[in-house]
């Protein structure tokens, strides 16, 4: 590629061609290499195997902020799988939930019954809404294997002004869970019990992949990453 043509190039592009031969650890070393850690948001849904990339962060920067969606329907065990991890990776966890009177709504309409996506918007979407203005990156743990959206996805992405990272997005099935084995990392509590995506409890049954969330209905994704 001549000087023309890399000029021509958006910053999406130019990141996108920078970080995919990287490696994990690679990718995320990058990341603050080119952000300060003040610009990045990272989130984690601490559900089946959120292992992976808290550990990856907290050998990097291990005081970077992870914010933690909390619906109000998790799990008991992805609660205690949280608290796990925060307390062996020292994590800096900062718990972001519902206006009060939306979450009421919710539960008192059963919405994840009726209407999963307005559900999904209060419980998820709407909260984490009001903190993007503050970040340059938003960092995320997809891969490509999880969904038929998630195989369209690359390394960056330009998501409702904001730049979407998924250091994990080539990440096979295999792969990662020899990474947590490897590491003598913990597994969320539900995996072994046939869980391979977690969600919240009203919507979320085992089943391989995501088929598991949202069950009986084509629902696949809660609109945080769409």
């Amino acid at each position: 590629m001549d000087k023309l043509e890399k000029e021509k190039l958006s910053l999406v592009d130019k990141l996108n061609i920078k970080y995919g031969p990287l490696d994990v650890y690679q990718r995320v070393e990058a990341l603050y290499q080119d952000y300060n850690e003040g610009e990045v948001m990272l989130t984690s849904s601490f559900a089946a195997t959120s292992a992976f990339l808290l550990k990856v962060f907290s050998d990097v920067n291990s005081n970077q902020t992870i914010y933690f969606i909390d619906t109000g329907y998790h799990f008991e065990e992805t609660m205690i799988y949280k608290d796990y991890l925060t307390k062996l990776y020292d994590l800096n966890v900062v718990d972001i939930r519902a206006e009060d009177t939306d979450h009421k709504l919710t539960s008192d309409s059963k919405m994840w019954e009726a209407d999963p996506n307005q559900c999904c918007n209060l419980n998820k979407v709407k909260p984490l809404d009001s903190l993007k203005s503050n970040f340059k990156i938003w960092v995320s743990g997809l891969m490509k294997w999880q969904s038929d959206f998630r195989t369209s996805l690359n390394y960056f992405e330009n998501r409702n002004d904001i730049l979407k990272f998924y250091p994990l997005l080539d990440i096979g099935y295999m792969e990662r869970d020899q990474f947590i084995i490897d590491h003598h990392l913990p597994f969320h509590p539900l995996k072994s019990k046939g869980y391979s995506s977690i969600g919240c409890s009203n919507c979320t049954v085992p089943g391989e992949d995501r088929s598991g969330r949202w069950n009986n209905s084509p629902k696949t994704e809660c609109g945080l990453h769409l």
